[in-house]
This record gives C-alpha cells, structure tokens and sequence, in this order.
C-alpha cells in the first residue's frame, strides 16, 4: 500500500473517533440539562437537603423545599392556631379568632390544616407569636386575615389566589395593592433580599437572633417566579455531617446558599428573601415526614398540597 493511502485511512479513523468522542461527551452533559428543574415546564414541587454552598447533600444542614407557585399540580394554604375552625363566624357575622398556642406538628396535623379533605404535603413554620397567643404580622388565609399588630410594619410572604397559571408569589410589608395577592399570605420579619439586592441583617437582630438563636427559617423568591423554602437545623443531628461549608447559617451567608441553589438548579436570581420565626419555632415538613420540629408554640404556617 502506498503512504497516501494509509495516511488517508489513519485520517478518517481519527474522524470517527473524534465523532465519538463529542457524542459521548454530548450523551454525559444531556442528563444534567434535563434534570435543572428551572428548564423543565411541567416541574411542580422537590424536596432535598443541601450545605452552606447550595449544593445537594444527603447529610447537609439545609432542609430545602423549591416549588413553582403556577404549577396546576399544587394548591396553597395558610393555618393559625386556632380553637374552633378556621374560617369560623360568630352570631354576628363576624371572624371567630379565638387564639390558642400550637407547635409545628400541632397546626400542620389539626382539622384546619387540611385543604377539600387532603392533607398538605409540605409545610415550614411562619410567623412569631406574642405572649396574648396572636400572630405578630400579616396572616391570610385564602382570602381570610388572621393578622397582629404589625402586620403594616412587617414583610410577609405569600402566594396569591387566581388561576394557577397567573399565580404570584410575593414578599412585602403590609397588603398589596392588587388585592388578588393577598390570598395567602404568612407574616415574618428580616427581609434580607429587597429588589434582587441582598444585605446581611445582622445589626437589625441584635446579637441573639444573629449568633445565638441560629436555628433559621426562610422564604426566597428568584426572577423567574420559582420559590425556595428552607429551614436550617442548628442542633445536633445524627443525620448532618457538620464541617466548614455544613452548619449552622449566619444571616451574612444567606446569599450564599440561597444563590447556590438557584444557580445550581436553573432558578434565576435571587429577588426577595426573607426570614420567618427562628430559634425555637422552625419547622419543616414534607411528604409525610417532619424534617426539622422545635418545641416553641409558632403564629402561622404555610401549607403546600398536591392536586
């Protein structure tokens, strides 16, 4: 055989092995775009743990719920701790708020929590309580306010009402203005992302919700309408493999996990955040099994079901 020849044939051998190569490569980058929940159109609800960083992690500290509020698959409410029904009038007309104290596992398991007789299937703790057993800030409930007295002074994160389709999740401070967001809404405190810009809220605590009571509980909403709902579980745990990038979360590392999702998982950027009631009141629960439970009585809840 002449030299041509067989250089010819080296040279389409390496083609068709460069052609394999690129195909291989192309097959092991295809699952990691079609497993980014923000790229898929039919996503509705996922649950999974994660460290400081935002990345997924079978031990990590980070307790993380993302959903997609215009999901059809997915319905909203909000539970108070109440000792009649919620929605419940007098003889006059009137909303019954007859208060009582209730834990997480309490107001996430009572009659009111359900929603056409389904249970939720995911829920975190919201607002703080006061000392008189109400809600501190702005609580409504499918259209029904079970409010405190700084529910003006206040942020609050909700869903709103309406077709799933044209559903909005806000985070804000007393009613808005379109009155088809304030269906479901749950009082916190702490806004710690405003209009995409983020700012450690530390000084606004005081040293103990900053450094001391650093069990956390947070809502976060990104530019393309997706909701991150995340508990940070402090106290020791057998199931959290505690190092640099897994424990407890200071409020000047909140934008480092809440991008870390969002990037991790196609979600876009971080718009608003918030922090609901920490220390003794997080709380979260999913899929027939409670997470994170702390002993304090809480205000409210926000309650996630699967249609």
């Amino acid at each position: 055989m002449s030299r041509l020849f067989l250089l010819s044939i080296f040279i389409i051998l390496m083609n068709l092995l460069s052609g394999c190569k690129n195909l291989e490569s192309k097959a092991t980058q295809e699952p990691a775009k079609t497993g980014c929940i923000g790229k898929n159109a039919n996503f509705s609800i996922e649950f999974f743990k994660a460290n400081n960083q935002g990345k997924k992690f079978d031990k990590g500290i980070n307790h993380v719920i993302i959903l997609n509020p215009q999901s059809a698959k997915l319905d909203f409410k909000v539970n108070v701790g109440l000792a009649h029904k919620l929605y419940a009038k007098d003889n006059q007309g009137k909303l019954r708020k007859e208060y009582v104290p209730k834990q997480f596992r309490e107001i996430i398991t009572d009659a009111n929590s359900q929603l056409n007789g389904q249970k939720p299937i995911a829920a975190i703790n919201a607002d703080y309580i006061g000392t008189d057993n109400k809600p501190q800030g702005l609580n409504i409930s499918r259209g029904f306010e079970y409010s405190g007295a700084f529910k003006t002074k206040r942020s609050s994160f909700g869903i709103s009402g309406g077709n799933p389709q044209d559903r909005k999740a806000t985070i804000q401070a007393g009613r808005r203005s379109n009155e088809i967001l304030n269906y479901n809404l749950v009082g916190g405190n702490g806004r710690f992302y405003r209009g995409g810009k983020f700012k450690d809220i530390c000084p606004d605590l005081g040293e103990f919700a900053c450094k001391q009571a650093t069990n956390r509980s947070l809502a976060a909403i990104t530019d393309k309408g997706y909701v991150i709902l995340l508990v940070n579980d402090a106290k020791a745990n057998s199931n959290i493999e505690f190092s640099a990038n897994n424990q407890e979360l200071l409020p000047d590392e909140f934008d480092n996990v809440l991008e870390g999702i969002a990037r991790n998982n196609c979600l876009g950027n971080i718009q608003e955040g918030i922090l609901f009631d920490g220390g003794m009141s997080p709380g979260l629960y999913y899929n027939n099994k409670i997470y994170v439970e702390n002993a304090g009585p809480i205000g409210s809840v926000f309650l996630i079901y699967k249609k």
